[in-house]
């Protein structure tokens, strides 16, 4: 079995700034954990969406466990997908969505900045 090509970006508390807060379009971030399950679940469809939208929009992963970062965003449940612009929060979804509402949340942020169109 091949592995499949890792198309999201790594966050960590270390490059946090660097990779969200000079970042002006919109950010996709999936905070997650090894040990959870539905984390698991989502986590090939959040790395699809990264393939799909990599000209449009930067999707990354957080874990948990090794980046304080999570707990100061507020983080309770995992597996979480912020949806910032600008650096700040405008959205969140707290479990493992379907992609299809993903989908239709990433449509609509991109919709809201001028951008037009699926991937």
């Amino acid at each position: 079995m091949t592995e499949q090509k890792d198309y999201t970006v790594k966050l960590t508390d270390t490059n946090w700034d660097e990779e969200i807060h000079k970042e002006s379009g919109l950010v996709v971030v999936d905070v997650w954990a090894p040990w959870c399950a539905p984390c698991r679940v989502i986590g090939p469809v959040v790395n699809e969406l990264a393939r799909d939208y990599s000209s449009r929009v930067k999707i990354g992963k957080l874990n948990a466990d090794e980046n304080i970062k999570a707990s100061q965003l507020r983080v309770t449940g995992i597996p979480t997908i912020l949806f910032l612009k600008n650096g700040k929060e405008v959205d969140r979804l707290i479990g493992a969505a379907p992609k299809e509402h993903l989908i239709a949340k990433i449509e609509y942020h991109l919709v809201s900045e001028g951008y037009h169109g699926q991937a």
